[in-house]
């Protein structure tokens, strides 16, 4: 692993310290770059740090594994006990002690070392997976968060991995600076460690370092954000013509595609945060989402509200906190959240969840108003009553969009887009009839339509005609009769209040 740490991290950290702020919490699975920094830190202000592990016991944290190694001390109540007697500036450093705090003695010693420290100057830092503590620690201890890497850390950090493996065994590079700026673009986002992996995984079967690799890059990026189950890679068209209808957004989004450019700032513009995407289900508001994509040539990530949860108490706020970090580390990018009031309805309402659905929206409202990066936020909703009112204020959104089923103008768009997709020519269809035939479909039914064709056509042995998609539509109602009244009620509260989305 890298020695190198974020400059910005460094100076936040020794500020900190210099303010005499007696305890530090740092919540992070990067432990290694944790304690990298908190070495430089105390190097750089001759401060040792003293480190205590459930394994080790407490060891001074420069020298080796066997120097310097207090025996005795595993459990952290004799670690903080002998950290209490220390004299002289130092920096006490507890790795994963949240665990160990249930431990009413532990959590007593470990209040009155914070006290010490304060009276004495020197610093506790607490870095540990879990983000919860308890209530009188959180009190007193000042959070700390590891900043993700910017461009020119991370090309350091390519290049420094590149030496590495070329000093064990040969690398070939071939790669112009145009190409790395697009490898360092790509992995945006991770941490240093995922990004030092991801170079080493690119490079070890072939012992090469191209252009070539950028795709790889890329894969593995996807992967390494889709683990987490927070965001997701989406793809979107590669030309807004594979979206049909949509005519007032496209425009919309013509209008604001360079408004996030200098020269868009420097003439008064503010750039674009927002829209939100409220209509009948299945009536292509997804596809808003990756037309907008589109439009700007910007990646769509898209995060699950649902997945934010997490039955552990305090882990729902961290999850949030993460992948809105990650998203602006990534920018520009659009962020999908899909249905976003099976995330954060129950926050309309008084809940059963102790007021974690309250925290969690306040965190992303509060975030929607505050966050500088060029991350432009696509919310969609199917159920406008779930939704807290405070979600569809002016000023949350750039604009609130309606989208409703497509007329027999888009209806025949795109039922031509999805039979190009299938190697079929439109001309050869009866577009009108179809149109006619599927009065009340959304776009969703009308792929579905010509998917359910199709299969009734190879089943048959024939070819596919508008007769067989025609047949299939009758047979499946949509869902705008089956559900009239719910579609009725969404057009009626959308009217005067929603820009039509075509």
């Amino acid at each position: 692993m890298s020695d190198h740490v974020s400059q910005s991290d460094h100076a936040r950290l020794g500020q900190l310290i210099q303010a005499n702020h007696p305890c530090i919490v740092i919540s992070t699975f990067e432990e290694d770059e944790a304690m990298t920094l908190v070495r430089q830190v105390g190097i750089d202000r001759g401060l040792d740090p003293w480190v205590w592990s459930h394994v080790r016991g407490v060891h001074h944290g420069l020298l080796g594994d066997n120097q310097d190694h207090v025996r005795d001390t595993e459990h952290p109540a004799a670690a903080l006990y002998h950290l209490q007697q220390k004299t002289g500036r130092f920096m006490g450093v507890l790795l994963d002690v949240s665990e160990h705090l249930k431990d009413a003695k532990t959590l007593r010693l470990l209040r009155e070392t914070i006290e010490k420290f304060l009276v004495d100057g020197n610093t506790l830092v607490l870095i540990d997976h879990a983000s919860e503590w308890p209530a009188v620690v959180s009190a007193h201890a000042t959070p700390f968060e590891l900043a993700l890497p910017g461009v020119t850390e991370l090309e350091e950090v390519v290049r420094a991995t590149l030496r590495e493996l070329h000093r064990q065994r040969p690398v070939k590079i071939n790669i112009t600076r145009g190409e790395l700026r697009t490898m360092v673009k790509n992995l945006r986002g991770l941490t240093r460690r995922q990004a030092e992996q991801v170079i080493r995984d690119a490079v070890t079967e072939d012992r090469q370092f191209t252009a070539d690799d950028i795709n790889h890059v890329l894969a593995a990026k996807r992967r390494t954000i889709g683990g987490s189950g927070l965001l997701e890679y989406v793809e979107s068209p590669m030309s807004l013509d594979e979206v049909g209808g949509l005519r007032r957004l496209k425009r919309w989004l013509k209008q604001r595609q360079g408004a996030h450019d200098e020269k868009a700032k420097q003439f008064g513009i503010s750039p674009a945060r927002g829209v939100l995407m409220l209509g009948v289900q299945g009536a292509g508001k997804s596809m808003c989402a990756k037309a907008i994509a589109t439009a700007w040539q910007w990646p769509l990530l898209r995060m699950d509200p649902g997945a934010l949860y997490d039955r552990f108490i305090g882990e729902s706020e961290r999850r949030l906190r993460d992948a809105l970090a990650q998203a602006e580390a990534m920018a520009p990018i659009v962020l999908w959240i899909d249905e976003i009031e099976k995330g954060f309805a129950s926050a309309a309402s008084r809940s059963a969840d102790g007021g974690l659905s309250q925290r969690m929206f306040g965190s992303l409202l509060t975030w929607m108003q505050d966050h500088e990066a060029p991350v432009f936020m696509v919310a969609t909703a199917n159920d406008i009553e779930a939704l807290p009112p405070e979600l569809l204020r002016k000023g949350r959104f750039d604009e609130v969009f309606f989208v409703d089923l497509p007329g027999a103008a888009v209806r025949k768009q795109i039922f031509a887009i999805h039979l190009r997709k299938r190697n079929r020519d439109p001309e050869a269809f009866a577009l009108d009839a179809l149109a006619a035939a599927t009065e009340g479909f959304s776009g969703a039914e009308i792929e579905q339509a010509v998917q359910a064709a199709l299969h009734e056509a190879f089943s048959a042995k024939k070819e596919l005609d508008t007769a067989g998609i025609v047949a299939v539509a009758k047979a499946s109602p949509p869902l705008s009769v089956t559900m009239a009244e719910k579609v009725n009620s969404l057009r009626q509260w959308a009217d005067g209040r929603c820009v039509p989305a075509d």
